[in-house]
């Protein structure tokens, strides 16, 4: 299926997984609005995308604040003149024994990597059911499939994305949306290799266009198809 002339919102999209697929889908012509809180990476990206011939757009705002949430998604969506396609990338990684965990800290990951997708969604649905079809791309981890020691915080996280993600799926099918889960293993970005999930090495490890390839090839998908979840692994770490 043809991409070119779509509007995509990317969340953390100023760099790592974020920014790959907002450069793999501009390269399909999809005109891209990225949002994050860091503007000078967002502006950075923004100016690589428009020299691929695409509209780009950003905002800065945090996805755990819904009020930020609501004006961020607007103003994408006026820039773009419409939203075709929600990818929820934006997450964060904090890990640490669950005696020794900050609730602080434990609560920060459930409110970004959770609160950030259900009120990034909640912002965008009006756009995508307006154009009365859409795709929404939640980007949950194995992490979500399987708990493991010192990352209860995250793995709950991200197993409340893909049960998130279900019922969204059972909701929206009946508005030509796809809602499509993905729970990718380790890939190199900044937060895998600054937490020593991974030393990044690109002969072994999966790589951020890795990523960005699968979510352009699914989408690219004939509407009638939808692949509900899926899972990406390095080939031999």
């Amino acid at each position: 299926m043809n991409l070119k002339g779509k509007n995509a919102l990317i969340t953390g999209g100023g760099r790592g997984l974020g920014k790959a697929v907002a450069v793999a889908l501009a390269n399909e012509g999809v005109n891209v609005g990225i949002t994050g809180r860091n503007e000078e990476h967002l502006k950075s990206t923004v100016a690589e995308l428009e020299k691929l011939g695409v509209k780009a757009a950003y905002s800065v705002f945090d996805v755990e604040e819904m009020a930020q949430v609501e004006q961020g998604v607007a103003s994408i969506a006026s820039q773009l003149g419409g939203i075709d396609i929600l990818i929820n990338n934006a997450g964060v990684g904090d890990f640490g024994s669950f005696e020794d965990m900050p609730v602080e800290t434990w609560e920060k990951v459930m409110k970004v990597n959770l609160f950030g997708v259900y009120y990034v969604t909640k912002a965008t649905l009006p756009y995508l059911k307006q154009n009365k079809e859409g795709d929404i791309v939640n980007v949950a981890s194995t992490a979500g499939l399987k708990g493991g020691p010192n990352m209860s915080a995250y793995c709950a996280s991200k197993a409340a994305v893909i049960s998130l993600s279900q019922s969204l799926m059972a909701e929206l099918r009946k508005f030509n949306i796809r809602v499509i889960t993905l729970t990718p293993s380790t890939i190199a970005t900044d937060m895998s290799i600054e937490g020593k999930l991974t030393d990044g090495n690109p002969e072994k490890v999966l790589q951020p266009e890795d990523f960005a390839e699968w979510v352009r090839d699914i989408l690219k998908m004939n509407r009638r198809a939808m692949i509900a979840s899926a899972s990406i692994f390095s080939t031999n770490p």
